[in-house]
């Protein structure tokens, strides 16, 4: 909530609160006069009373506002003397009030007589200030509250979009490099077609928002266009199988997380063999997670790369790090061999479907 409609609030709360409370106030002493037999017009002593606790609790608030953030030791004796000082005045309302009401046969006895009925309205301010103070109080604690998780999530928003847009110079230099190989090599065809399909995936990229999680379906799109770049850079000997269910179309995940783990697999299993190699992209339900898999059939050395159950690659630790940041142990980031001999990266993450909400 915005500060300027946070403070109005809280200042059209107090004026109900302040209002309401002193009304009440004065309908309940009149009642209670009615039936201890007072006569129909104590009313002006019961709401005379309660005007002058209005206007006198509105000096303490002053107080209290400006007193507020001091030390205990300072605000506490500071509290005690608007409550001495807001009771004398009530106090002094109340036998000015009674006089006037019934004359000199109310006038107290002795000066005890006026101490007690001076002081007859401390319960009253006493439970002002307790109040006043707490619901103060109870307010700061929920704009900290407030405060700390617009602070937490302006950070989380932060660290996503560092870790999603550090793929991008990665994925650049590695498809810039292989250009320029074919430029060189006189290739100019091919590497205008690798020109055009960067463009493509460039212009998806950048028009995606970070924060915004998207489907499946568009995430394999998303990666169809970085493949479409890489086979053909590899021509024959890049080889892609797709397996998912139909349910998984519709789930949830964060923007282009796959494409690292397939850079990844093709930079260590597919670039090396001078056959090539085959990758399956696989997606399946179990039970409310996600299961997503990139495989490969590289030579399934466990420690390429940093591919290894607690690898550390860049790649890796990317994907790793954005999914513990969105959903903390509700993830896993598992690499093991897989049938095909090579290895496979496995992400579990929860099954969520809906308009693709914000990270």
């Amino acid at each position: 909530m915005p500060p300027l409609a946070d403070d109005l609030r809280s200042r059209r709360l107090f004026w109900w609160l302040q209002a309401g409370g002193w009304l009440g106030y004065a309908c309940l002493s009149y009642l209670q006069a009615l039936a201890h037999g007072k006569s129909p017009d104590y009313w002006r002593l019961s709401f005379g009373v309660a005007l002058a606790g209005f206007l006198v609790t509105l000096g303490v608030r002053q107080v209290l506002k400006r007193s507020w953030g001091l030390p205990p030791r300072v605000f506490l004796p500071l509290a005690g003397a608007c409550v001495v000082l807001a009771t004398g005045l009530i106090g002094v309302a109340y036998i000015t009030l009674v006089l006037d009401w019934c004359g000199e046969q109310c006038r107290p006895a002795s000066s005890l007589g006026y101490l007690a009925s001076g002081t007859g309205q401390l319960y009253v301010v006493l439970s002002w200030v307790g109040l006043y103070t707490g619901i103060k109080y109870y307010r700061q604690l929920q704009q900290q509250s407030r405060q700390m998780l617009a602070a937490t999530a302006m950070a989380h928003q932060a660290q996503l979009k560092m870790l999603r847009y550090q793929l991008n110079p990665h994925f650049l230099f590695n498809t810039l490099n292989a250009i320029s190989t074919l430029v060189l090599d006189r290739q100019n065809d091919i590497a205008n077609r690798m020109v055009q399909g960067l463009s493509a995936f460039l212009r998806h990229s950048l028009d995606s928002d970070p924060m915004q999680r998207v489907t499946l379906k568009q995430e394999l799109d998303a990666l169809n266009l970085y493949l479409g770049i890489e086979k053909i850079r590899f021509a024959e000997r890049l080889e892609v199988e797709t397996r998912v269910e139909p349910a998984c179309y519709s789930a949830l995940l964060p923007s282009l997380l796959l494409q690292p783990l397939v850079e990844n697999a093709i930079k260590h299993a597919i670039s090396h063999r001078v056959s090539g190699g085959r990758l399956w992209v696989r997606a399946r339900r179990k039970g409310e997670s996600l299961v997503l898999g990139i495989a490969d059939n590289g030579p399934g050395d466990v420690f390429r790369g940093g591919r290894e159950n607690n690898g550390t690659g860049v790649g890796l630790a990317n994907t790793r790090e954005r999914l513990s940041v969105l959903y903390g142990d509700a993830q896993s980031v598992r690499v093991h061999a897989c049938d095909e001999g090579g290895l496979e990266v496995e992400l579990t993450l929860p099954f969520e479907t809906g308009g693709a909400p914000r990270e």
